[in-house]
């Protein structure tokens, strides 16, 4: 069958079209099909329902007219009764749809123009949804690009097969760049957008850092180094953490490279930022050790149910430690995730010695107890009056100069003072007017109920009213600072589980809830494994 020109005209449209938007050419013929189709309602009707059909084969193009089969015309443009059906196809039904041939058309200047709006909207939506397709799997990538305008600070990144912004925030301080230079940065993020998909670029995300080792160290690519975190102060200094999968790969080593060429190259992509290679450790105390690198640490004491760690220097060591304007301890709490206090030794020392005392008058003005007694107390850890009456009685015994007459003297003393303590606390707790039944709810003592009577909460209704801030206290943001907000239950070593858990209890209690509403869901059953054998 011999093609024409015109029809092959259409199939090489579709196909440079298609190469050059980098899009399917088979939405490119069916973006003509649309057009050839609004084209041609223009000369039928608006109303009318034509559809064109292009043969991806050879070309040939064939116009029709849809008409609904219905038992009552309304419009007559696009429906058809029952009885004008059947005369063109006996078998037709209410609900059918009939497809007529229409007669090819010539095309005017306004029908062309509109045709070609219509072809231009279509491959351009394709072109976008082909673009946020390729790119967003790319995020956490490295490309490369050159800067095509710089748009109030803002830049504009050619990328071949699509335009990104590295916005003002994500460029590097004092880092200019200008029209037709070539720039690389770190794809964070991509999103759909009405004017079409718009590609965030990074050159300060702190994976960026990360990225350009895995290009320049084969260790990390091929996954015997691994990077397991990354603190930046963008421009000035960075932190990274590593470790080997190989015992024989130094992971430290293997990112400085030979005379310092690899990582001498990520610092010049990053305009000079200086970068601390640590190696990266399972145990908590190691690694922020290592983190406050170059500075060196006397001790360290962790406090996992905060998140905090303190770090005792030497006097000397305090000012590399913290850094300049508190960078290298800043660093380091980012790369660790702990927070981090920092005290040289004289300070922990004066602390300690303050603590000391604090203890020993507690038992000595508590207990009635000779100043020598309660410092024995005090220095073989004994924190409080709790402790010393709970405690086994052979651990008392075992402490130098004591018999077990003056051990059971001292936990008698520790328990009556326990005793007095509790029923001043329970006459408190009346004088407040707080009802007996708080005392039911699990985890809730006097000490507990005084403290919540002095701040309004009296029942059980109450209690269960509160939110967890009421009772532990929360931060919130004011003139660019964090300020904690006290709660009702401050001092008395309540955590916001503890604290979370007596307000559900008391739901329960109160009736709002039941047991079954808070319990944990139980551990899904693993399903059982099929028979390895066949049935006969």
């Amino acid at each position: 069958m011999a093609v024409s020109a015109n029809r092959l005209e259409l199939l090489q449209i579709a196909d440079a079209v298609a190469r050059e938007k980098a899009i399917d050419r088979n939405i490119v013929i069916t973006a003509m099909e649309d057009a050839i189709a609004k084209a041609a309602r223009s000369r039928y009707g608006a109303e009318t329902d034509v559809h064109a059909e292009i043969d991806p084969k050879d070309g040939d193009l064939r116009l029709t007219r849809h008409m609904l089969v219905v038992e009552t015309v309304e419009n007559p443009s696009n429906q058809i009764t029952l009885e004008d059906a059947r005369k063109r196809h006996p078998a037709a039904q209410v609900g059918d749809t009939i497809a007529d041939p229409l007669p090819p058309l010539e095309y005017g200047r306004i029908a062309a123009q509109s045709a070609k709006q219509v072809i231009v909207q279509k491959v351009r939506e394709a072109e976008r949804d082909r673009q946020f397709a390729e790119y967003k799997d790319r995020i956490g990538d490295i490309v490369n690009g050159i800067v095509k305008r710089v748009e109030y600070g803002n830049v504009v990144v050619d990328l071949g097969r699509g335009e990104a912004i590295v916005r003002r925030d994500e460029m590097l301080p004092r880092e200019v760049f200008r029209n037709g230079d070539r720039i690389r940065a770190y794809i964070y993020d991509v999103r759909r957008e009405p004017r079409g998909p718009q590609i965030f670029l990074s050159r300060t995300h702190p994976q960026f850092t990360s990225k350009l080792f895995a290009q320049e160290v084969p260790e990390i690519y091929d996954g015997i180094v691994e990077v397991k975190a990354v603190a930046r102060d963008p421009g000035s200094r960075a932190k990274i953490a590593v470790i080997s999968r190989d015992s024989s790969v130094d992971p430290v080593g293997a990112c400085v490279g030979m005379r310092g060429s690899r990582v001498q190259a990520v610092v010049n992509e990053l305009q000079g930022e200086k970068i601390d290679i640590i190696p990266w450790s399972p145990d908590t105390a190691t690694f922020v050790v290592n983190a406050l690198a170059p500075a060196e640490v006397s001790k360290v004491v962790l406090d996992e149910e905060r998140q905090r760690i303190e770090v005792v220097v030497p006097d000397a060591q305090l000012s590399l430690a913290i850094g300049r304007r508190g960078q290298n301890v800043r660093l380091a709490s980012q790369l660790t995730g702990w927070d981090i206090d920092i005290l040289t030794e004289a300070e922990e020392s004066e602390r300690r010695q303050a603590e000391f005392e604090s203890r020993t008058k507690i038992f000595v003005d508590a207990l009635n107890l000779d100043e020598v007694v309660g410092q024995l107390l005090a220095s073989e850890g004994f924190g409080s009056i709790e402790e010393l009456a709970l405690v086994d009685e052979k651990e008392v015994v075992g402490i130098e100069g004591f018999d077990e007459e003056t051990a059971r003297e001292l936990q008698t003393r520790a328990r009556d003072y326990l005793a007095q303590l509790e029923a001043e606390l329970d006459s408190k707790r009346k004088e407040l007017g707080v009802d007996d039944a708080i005392k039911e709810v699990p985890g809730v003592t006097t000490k507990i109920m005084v403290a919540l009577g002095e701040n309004g909460v009296k029942t059980v209704e109450d209690l269960a009213g509160c939110a967890t801030d009421d009772l532990v206290g929360w931060s919130e943001r004011k003139d660019g600072e964090n300020v904690r907000q006290p709660g009702f239950l401050d001092g008395l070593n309540v955590s916001r589980e503890d604290a979370e858990a007596m307000i559900m209890q008391a739901r329960v209690k109160a009736g709002w809830v039941t047991e079954a509403d808070i319990a944990p869901p139980p551990p899904a059953e693993e399903a059982p494994a099929e028979s390895a054998e066949t049935p006969a």
